[in-house]
């Protein structure tokens, strides 16, 4: 059963940043997309970011362009997200998760990845 685990989550000041960092468990994610979501209290859990397997193709949602950058490392079987000028409202858990880079759907459709790790928490205070 591959894994994937969060790290890098905290406490930052708006307009801070943070980056944080998945890690894969087995080699096998290599060849896996990987996304970031996040959920906030009382919120639905959204999409952030995806990247394909190779790292050719990334996407961003429109709440985070501009200041996020996702990328990954398969030689070190990670997956980072930057984050810059945090606001409040980036203030979630944040999760990464993978899937079969032969599934179809955008990055966005969480219902389409089949691992997910447990999560880090970001909060940002004004």
């Amino acid at each position: 059963q591959a894994q994937l685990v969060e790290s890098g989550g905290g406490l930052v000041q708006a307009g801070g940043s943070l980056r944080l960092s998945c890690a894969a468990s087995t080699p096998t994610l290599l060849t896996y997309d990987m996304g970031w979501f996040r959920q906030a209290p009382g919120k639905e859990r959204e999409f952030v970011s995806g990247i394909n397997w190779r790292g050719a193709t990334t996407t961003y949602s429109d709440s985070v362009k501009g200041r996020f950058t996702i990328s990954r490392d398969n030689a070190k079987k990670a997956v980072y997200l930057q984050m810059n000028s945090l606001n409040t409202e980036d203030t979630a858990v944040y999760y990464c998760a993978a899937r079969d880079r032969y599934k179809s759907g955008t990055y966005g459709a969480a219902l389409t990845y089949d691992y997910w790790g447990q999560g880090t928490q970001v909060t940002v205070s004004s």
